[in-house]
């Protein structure tokens, strides 16, 4: 029961950090994922260069999940290099 504690309490920490980035709208969630709507920035551009990154988060080409990114709740280390590698993808959006 612990473990399922401590990923809700990953997913709610992912999600307010993932939220206070000014271009993504994160969905709300009881699963062990979030759904991120990515704003000015080209989903599966951004699903590609995470993944040279090292970090994996699914892209779905289906109509309505273009601009999405569906990213398992893990460890809060990768959380955490997850919000800082899309800070640095969302700062590009203007150059």
């Amino acid at each position: 029961m612990e473990g399922v504690r401590a990923i809700v309490r990953e997913r709610e920490r992912m999600s307010k950090m993932l939220g206070a980035l000014e271009f993504v709208e994160v969905y709300p969630s009881q699963a062990n994922f979030l759904l991120a709507r990515l704003d000015g920035l080209d989903a599966p551009d951004v699903h590609e260069r995470l993944a040279r990154r090292g970090i994996f988060v699914r892209y779905f080409d289906a109509p309505r999940l273009r601009d999405c990114l569906r990213i398992s709740v893990g460890l809060p280390e990768h959380t955490d290099r997850l919000v800082e590698a899309l800070r640095e993808l969302g700062g590009e959006r203007g150059r």
